[in-house]
């Protein structure tokens, strides 16, 4: 794939500008209309238009939450709309955003290990102080598809002519892997982001070393980590074999390491830059580490990665975005029935059929490229990492070259098995999130397929073809998903009017999230974190994606959280007479001043235990029944 003109890139001569000589005085506003209009930057920016306008097409109706007030009824997104709060609030107050009181109240919690997403946050923070923190959340999903778009575009243009590059784009930032992401786990979606633009400047430092672009890499690369932690695992896979291939060749061709200290300077240097940025991060996970914050058992970390494996089928299978169509009474969703993932709620792991056979496409016609074929090893590289640990088939386990770690049968032979033993890997628990590699590989393959087609103009009708067929396998509609308000006035009034700074207790109970979690088994009330940042006040529960430990061990330190536990598991009797006593002098102390009881369908032992703590019922909106004490 040879390298291509830049994108907006126009000159004209002397007599499309208003002739040779001074402009004439009626047509100089014409001439500079029209040189803005051309003017690269324009042409960007309106590229970026139209992908944000496909974006918002493909996942709708999610951009009418904005103007509705809606929400994804998820704990991950209560999650995230907290965290654009939470980052608002702590930067309007000069505090430290990776430790909070708001959760696992009065204990609190460390967030180093947590989807904080503390970039976007800070970027957002005027929209949140002004419309709000579901706002910001909301606003956010609805632009990170045309930036996952824009910023494929921007790196296949490395290789690839206009229209290949940009159908690369759409090939990328539309797919259901990346749009049903936006949808419920938008930490992984905008750190997407970074990808693209990793690989972009890792290969633009290898075709130019200077340090303007070392520099860029770094931020990139540093802003990623600040984002979320497994895009910056995947952009750090991304970039580290280009830049060692790099390394390597030139030790080769010049076989002196005085002649490659320039090429080590840049290294040394994008290192340091990444690290400066991503600085505030890896020192608050440090701290939770020297903490024991980030400490649990092998067995447990490692059952986790046997969860996430996708199946050889499904990662090559059609969208299952097909079922939502009929085309002259054929129901696609026959087509979509080959796809089949056993965690159907953390991702949509496929490539889809037409992106995959135009990939193929691409690799045939353009064998003769080396670039083509570094990126049909980034496509089976991605998928084969997105396997996990075990090798699934259908519905079938198989472990190939079994071998026992940690208690897990897992196989030697899938690559899965050793990227999580390298140090600093581990926390990869999602096999199935490392297709997205992947899919920048067949992304660019696919551009390279409609790049062929576009040179010959009796083959446009293919392209276009190719549009349909490729629109019909994009995006994601959040079918079957609930949703909830983005505020509930009758029920956060009295709570927001009470300036006490007193926590709130939403049941059920209980601190959960990822790694570390307290009572699995019990969904957190997607609606508390989102009242939490309305009222202001502190919350019981957490939900964070690694509950440190020495928290679960102070909350389990207090009366009133143990009896309420053993409560809600049924057996109150565990706590006695002395130990109820206790309990309601400790939610005294603590100053416990509203219960929130957002499902009716509770243990009789916790009415109990909540009458005899000294709690009475207060009032009841929303659906949800408050108790005071």
């Amino acid at each position: 794939m040879n390298r291509p003109g830049r994108f907006g890139t126009a000159t004209a001569s002397p007599e499309q500008v208003g002739g040779a000589g001074p402009a004439a005085p009626g047509r100089s506003w014409r001439s500079r209309i029209r040189t803005v209009l051309t003017s690269r930057a324009v042409r960007h920016i309106g590229l970026l238009a139209i992908y944000i306008g496909l974006g918002v097409a493909v996942t709708w109706p999610r951009a009418t939450y904005l103007v509705d007030g809606k929400l994804p009824r998820l704990a991950d997104t209560a999650q995230y709309v907290w965290d654009m709060w939470w980052i608002a609030h702590q930067v309007s107050h000069l505090g430290n955003p990776w430790f909070t009181r708001y959760m696992a109240a009065p204990v609190g919690m460390q967030l180093g290990f947590d989807t904080i997403m503390f970039l976007p946050g800070l970027i957002m923070t005027p929209v949140t102080l002004l419309w709000g923190p579901s706002a910001a959340f909301t606003l956010l999903t609805i632009v990170t598809p045309g930036l996952l778009c824009y910023v494929m575009f921007r790196a296949a243009r490395l290789w690839l002519r206009l229209p290949g590059a940009i159908a690369a784009g759409a090939f990328f930032g539309l797919s259901t892997m990346l749009t049903w992401q936006n949808w419920f786990h938008l930490n992984i979606s905008i750190g997407t982001v970074f990808l693209p633009l990793t690989l972009e400047y890792a290969v633009r430092l290898t075709r130019s070393p200077r340090w303007r672009t070392a520099i860029a890499l770094g931020i990139v690369l540093g802003g990623c980590a600040l984002t979320n932690q497994e895009s910056a695992v995947m952009a750090a896979l991304i970039a580290a074999p280009i830049l060692a291939w790099w390394l390597i060749r030139g030790l080769i061709s010049d076989r002196s390491w005085q002649a490659n200290r320039p090429r080590l300077l840049l290294l040394g240097g994008g290192a340091l830059v990444t690290a400066v940025v991503a600085s505030p991060q890896l020192i608050s996970m440090i701290q939770q580490a020297t903490a024991g914050g980030a400490a649990t058992s092998a067995a447990s970390l490692t059952g986790t990665y046997t969860y996430y494996g996708v199946g050889l089928p499904a990662l090559f299978a059609p969208s299952p975005r097909l079922g939502h169509y009929r085309i002259a009474g054929y129901h696609l969703a026959q087509l979509a029935s080959a796809y089949f993932y056993n965690q159907p709620k953390e991702g949509v792991p496929t490539f889809g059929i037409v992106l995959g056979c135009m990939a193929v496409a691409g690799l045939a016609l353009s064998w003769r490229r080396r670039s083509s074929w570094w990126f049909a090893v980034m496509w089976l590289a991605g998928a084969a990492l997105a396997l996990g640990p075990r090798l699934h088939i259908g519905k079938h386990i198989y472990i190939p070259l079994a071998t026992d770690w940690n208690g897990w049968r897992v196989s030697s032979l899938l690559p899965y098995t050793w990227l999580v033993r390298i140090p600093g890997l581990s926390q990869m628990r999602e096999a199935d999130r490392l297709a997205i590699i992947g899919l920048i590989g067949a992304a660019v393959l696919a551009g390279a397929t409609v790049d062929w087609l576009a040179r010959r103009k009796v083959l446009w009708p293919a392209i276009a073809l190719i549009a349909v067929a490729g629109l019909l396998e994009a995006g994601w509609s959040g079918a079957g998903s609930k949703i909830m308000p983005t505020t509930r006035p009758a029920l956060d009034a009295p709570i927001a009017a009470d300036h006490s700074n007193s926590i709130v207790l939403d049941l059920r109970y209980g601190l959960r999230g990822g790694i570390g979690v307290q009572r699995r088994s019990w969904p957190t009330p997607p609606g508390a974190l989102v009242e939490a940042t309305a009222d202001g006040h502190p919350r019981a529960i957490a939900y964070s994606s690694w509950v440190p430990a020495p928290t679960l061990r102070a909350v389990n330190r207090h009366p009133f959280y143990r009896c309420l536990l053993a409560a809600q598991d049924g057996h109150l009797h565990a706590c006695n007479a002395a130990g109820v006593a206790a309990a309601k002098l400790d939610a005294h102390k603590m100053d416990i001043g509203w219960v929130l009881i957002w499902n009716t369908n509770m243990r009789a032992s916790v009415w109990y235990y909540l009458v005899h703590t000294g709690f009475h019922r207060d009032y009841r909106a929303d659906g949800v029944s408050v108790w005071r004490p």
